[in-house]
């Protein structure tokens, strides 16, 4: 039976099922109470409809793991088409938003009932409550919305807020913007046409590009050229003297091994924060250095311990992160190779802060 058509009966069914229906044409019978409550999962954004249960974030990293990473990452990041889970803040107003959890959707009730109802794909509604608390909680936690510790239940439900709470708004453009609908124009609709401005063209007498155009024109252009020239020659020697300081080969290596990182991670001119900090100037600065940041607990006490990340504490923990860091946000397990680590490393100081 084709999708269609079993969504087809389904809806037949649950009509059929009905008491007016039942009454009126005779199909079916009345749905027990046992058959409703079945599919009555939802949840309100008040969290009335939350089950017993609670789940923590390490907990349900681990269920993660096992029952969503395979479509949207270990670290919540998407795989392939399959949708993001985090990140995005701040991108709302832009050109391409990315929509997530963490900056998109306004209720937790809604990524709660989500995962019940319809999670794992293929599988659904064979996780338990706890598992489904436990998840949620990562996912809170990869949007940098909870501490570590967090355990999410129907008592601490409430105490999450949601960054885009505030960015929906009841559709009233029927009565408030009533007096903007009018009737479509169909023809003659354009008033006249008027010229307001001329294209300068190559070959024209005003085009400073014109062998006979004015000497102010031309001297305009020359004067423009020279600044342009001498802004460039500052950059240009810095340029050189950064390369000389790097072994250029190993930073070539580094970038190509970084592209594990990407997911989490920017460096370079307009890098953002996203689930995980900007690394530019990251070496030779302290633990948990940026304050535009949320770092865990036990990355940002130890930079104010004073430990810096200097190349061997960077090899210690690009090595097996947790073994560095307890507790670290950082999910990834750690590059293998000591080549790998000493590549990334130098691509890392080729971003100073």
């Amino acid at each position: 039976m084709s999708k269609y058509l079993k969504l087809t009966v389904a809806a037949l069914a649950l009509v059929a099922a009905s008491p007016a229906a039942a009454e009126k044409f005779g199909l079916g019978r009345v749905a027990t109470d046992a058959e409703v409550a079945a599919w009555d999962l939802d949840v309100h954004p008040d969290g009335s409809g939350l089950p017993e249960g609670s789940g923590d974030v390490w907990t349900g990293e681990t269920v993660f793991a096992d029952n969503c990473a395979v479509c949207h990452g270990d670290f919540a990041e998407g795989v392939g088409n399959w949708p993001k889970l985090a990140g995005g803040m701040g991108t709302l107003d832009r050109k391409d938003p990315l929509k997530t959890v963490g900056s998109y959707w306004p209720y937790l009730s809604t990524t709660w009932d989500y995962v019940n109802r319809s999670m794992p794909f293929g599988n659904a509604q064979t996780l338990t409550p706890d598992e489904v608390y436990a998840i949620t909680a990562y996912i809170l936690f990869s949007n940098d919305l909870v501490d570590d510790d967090f355990v999410l239940s129907k008592e601490t439900f409430l105490d999450v807020e949601m960054p885009n709470a505030d960015g929906f708004i009841l559709d009233d453009r029927l009565t408030s913007e009533a007096h903007f609908v009018r009737e479509p124009c169909m023809e003659n609709c354009k008033g006249e046409v008027k010229i307001t401005k001329n294209v300068v063209f190559k070959g024209d007498p005003n085009s400073p590009d014109d062998p006979e155009a004015e000497p102010a024109a031309q001297e305009a252009v020359a004067e423009e050229a020279v600044e342009e020239k001498a802004a460039a020659e500052p950059v240009a020697e810095e340029a050189v003297v950064t390369e000389a300081a790097l072994d250029m080969d190993l930073v070539a290596e580094g970038e190509k091994v970084f592209k594990q990182c990407k997911a989490c991670h920017q460096v370079g001119e307009g890098a953002k924060n996203r689930t995980g900090p900007i690394l530019n100037g990251v070496v030779g600065a302290a633990l948990g250095h940026r304050d535009d940041f949320k770092y865990s607990k036990t990355m940002a006490e130890m930079g104010e311990e004073g430990v810096i990340w200097d190349e061997a504490n960077l090899a210690t923990y690009l090595a097996k992160p947790r073994a560095f860091v307890n507790k670290t946000r950082m999910s990834f397990a750690g590059l293998k190779k000591e080549e790998d680590i000493a590549a990334v490393t130098e691509y890392l100081k080729s971003f100073p802060e």
